[in-house]
């Protein structure tokens, strides 16, 4: 084989340019690309001609490699993008959308959820009639028609002009300063919690608990703890939270795990069933309960397990969710500040997940999660002792739970109506920022979407229903306030209202009524900067600030449609569909367990417990076959994608810049979403 080229080099004893044969035919191209450009220019100026043309030779090579290196890259590029295709082609074939009936969730009314569909289609439809007429009297094309055409159509433009100068610019306009206003309220409010948190870490403030220094072998100061494990059809991950509780360093004789299983399919419950007699027999102090009537989703399940007359023996209680994993200490690191503090009523770690980088989806959740606990949750516990209970990986002292009433059925987020109610009696909070729990995000779009629904519409549940008893409690003015307009009102009402309104609704419509106008402040530099002040607490995910700012946009509505249908009491505000968990984290908590018991030679307490690994992989196959799983195509989505790359393309005609990239990716990600290609993808 041929060299490839002659490299130069100077002889260091001579001074003179030596010329070194590389006869080597397995160089790569990082070796070719590794000599500097710069490097060889210095040598050129000092070298005979023929070293500078054979020198020119060799940065042609590089030059030629580097243009090799990108035109590869354009074609992955290119082949990703008929990848892409490709998916699209066989998604639109299928024809399987949300609008299904085999995927409206039980209790939910077709036609109530299509009612923001038919009005996001109606506006659709206008919209894209109002483009044509526009690029119709831009270019002039009605005066190539024949006869009195044209005179006509200039009358209806003129018409066009009056009425949306006389009638529709004036409360767009005034619609759009009053989100603007309230967008400008909830990014103070950010603003305020991010210097609150730095304010928190300059200072160095952090719950103090008291140290537990008695003998944990006695049981002398180590309360009774009652450790409850809510779980309906979460065949995945049962394994691993039974595992976990039942590992907690915690006096055996100290704590009780409550296996609380509602599923309704008979092999998940044998499966359940088996594995708290595994630990049975193992020696921990277990115990499976199933509900007979199962009302009340799981508020109903929580409230039946705390009507056993053997949890008055225990002063706290601890809740996980099945999905979830906590450490070893973690009753150790929680159940002490409750030691001394009479008032605290609450304990709550933050969450920490398995899966954050299984796909762009969960990244995105991590950031928004990131900020909430670090941010939110840890300002508004050592500044007003007050936050949302997460539902899980909290410690409740259980005279607290008592004096609130106990768990309610009456909302969908339980957790919230319990803290709320809890707080009115006087109860306080701690949030410990540096106790963490492992959990699993949801990878589908499908899974978030209804979790989203969820969280967003149960909040406007328990305002209507709690408002009159925030307004008679004994608490303090300024509790009342931050309950009321800030916990309620500025975070739960009006930032999925603005957020959807704004830039869903109000933008694109200014594109055809420039009477009314958004500045582009409000359209690019004030969510830029929000979306920075999110990132903040997750510094890995800066490179992700932008399809985050895209991504929250496009979740506007269904946060939007949830609100609503909470605050009105729609059919779906009712609704309770438990995310779905691929159990990415049980394969790696079953490895570490297998070689605890390995390595346990005092028989330590996983022993007995610890499942077979083939037998697993056998049954979740069988699983697999029985359950189908879909990508789908979301119809509010895809609206919506199509009427804001509608508006920036009527945006071109008035050269608004800023805005016309906006709603070109802020209709891109509509898109994308739409089409299920942000999450989990399915084969």
């Amino acid at each position: 084989m041929a060299p490839l080229f002659n490299w130069w080099q100077r002889d260091t004893h001579r001074g003179t340019p030596v010329i070194v044969k590389m006869e080597n035919p397995n160089w790569s191209i990082a070796e070719i690309e590794g000599e500097e450009e710069d490097e060889l220019v210095a040598r050129d100026s000092s070298l005979p001609s023929r070293a500078r043309k054979k020198n020119a030779k060799q940065i042609t090579w590089v030059l030629l490699l580097k243009a090799h290196k990108a035109a590869g890259c354009l074609t992955g590029l290119a082949s990703a993008m008929v990848s892409l295709g490709s998916v699209v082609k066989r998604r639109v074939r299928s024809g399987r959308t949300d609008a299904d009936l085999a995927s409206v969730p039980p209790g939910e009314n077709p036609v109530v959820r299509n009612r923001v569909y038919g009005c996001i289609k109606a506006f659709l439809f206008l919209s894209m009639l109002l483009l044509c007429f526009e690029v119709a009297e831009y270019f002039n094309l009605w005066r190539l028609g024949v006869g009195d055409v044209h005179v006509l159509m200039d009358q209806v433009h003129e018409g066009w002009l009056w009425l949306r100068a006389q009638y529709i610019a004036p409360p767009l306009q005034f619609l759009s300063d009053a989100c603007t206003v309230m967008f400008l309220i909830q990014t103070l409010d950010r603003v305020l919690l991010c210097l609150g948190c730095l304010w928190i870490k300059l200072k160095g403030i952090k719950p103090v608990a008291k140290a537990l220094d008695k003998d944990p072998e006695s049981g002398m100061d180590y309360p009774m703890v009652l450790v409850q494990i809510p779980m309906c059809n979460e065949r995945e991950v049962y394994q691993q939270s039974i595992a976990a509780c039942c590992n907690l360093d915690w006096p055996r004789s100290n704590f009780l795990v409550q296996v609380l299983d509602d599923s309704d399919d008979p092999t998940t419950q044998t499966l359940i069933r088996e594995e708290v007699e595994k630990w049975q027999k193992n020696g921990a102090r277990i115990v499976y309960r199933h509900r007979v009537i199962r009302e009340g989703y799981k508020a109903g399940n929580l409230k039946s397990a705390m009507s056993c007359s053997y949890v008055k023996d225990y002063e706290f209680v601890a809740i996980f969710d099945a999905d979830f994993q906590p450490m070893p200490d973690f009753l150790k690191q929680t159940v002490p500040h409750f030691k001394g503090n009479d008032e605290v009523g609450l304990v709550q770690a933050r969450w920490s997940f398995v899966n954050k980088d299984e796909n762009l989806l969960t990244r995105l959740q991590n950031i928004n999660l990131c900020f909430h606990f670090e941010v939110e949750q840890q300002v508004n516990g050592i500044l007003i002792n007050f936050f949302g209970f997460n539902g899980t990986a909290g410690v409740w002292r259980r005279k607290a739970l008592e004096d609130a009433g106990g768990w309610m059925e009456r909302t969908t987020v339980e957790d919230m109506d319990i803290a709320v109610r809890a707080h009115l009696h006087g109860w306080k909070f701690v949030f410990l920022n540096d106790v963490e729990c492992q959990c699993e995000l949801p990878e589908s779009y499908e899974a978030y979407r209804k979790q989203q629904h969820r969280w967003h519409s149960g909040p406007m549940q328990l305002f209507r229903l709690c408002l009159p008893d925030i307004i008679r409690s004994k608490i303090s003015i300024w509790k009342k306030t931050n309950l009321i307009f800030l916990f309620f009102l500025l975070r739960k009402l009006i930032l999925p209202f603005y957020s959807f309104t704004l830039f869903c609704i109000i933008l694109p419509m200014t594109m055809f009524v420039p009477e009314a106008e958004l500045p582009a402040w409000v359209v690019c530099y004030v969510p830029a900067f929000t979306s920075l002040l999110n990132v903040l607490p997750a510094p890995g995910s800066f490179p992700f600030i932008i399809p985050y700012l895209l991504f929250e946009n496009t979740m506007s509505v269904t946060k939007f449609n949830a609100m609503v249908s909470g605050l009105f009491q729609l059919p779906s505000a009712h609704e309770w569909v438990v995310t779905k968990k691929s159990g990415r984290s049980s394969e790696g908590d079953l490895v570490s367990f297998a070689l605890s018991k390995k390595d346990d030679s005092m028989g330590s307490r996983v022993g007995g417990s610890v499942p077979n690994l083939n037998d697993l992989v056998k049954e979740e196959k069988k699983t697999n076959k029985k359950k189908k799983k879909h990508n789908r195509l979301y119809s509010k989505e895809l609206a919506l994608a199509f009427l804001l790359l509608t508006a920036a393309a009527r945006s071109l005609l008035s050269k608004q810049g800023i805005h016309f990239y906006f709603l070109l990716f802020q209709g891109i990600s509509f898109l994308l979403v739409g089409l299920d290609l942000i999450g989990e993808q399915v084969s």
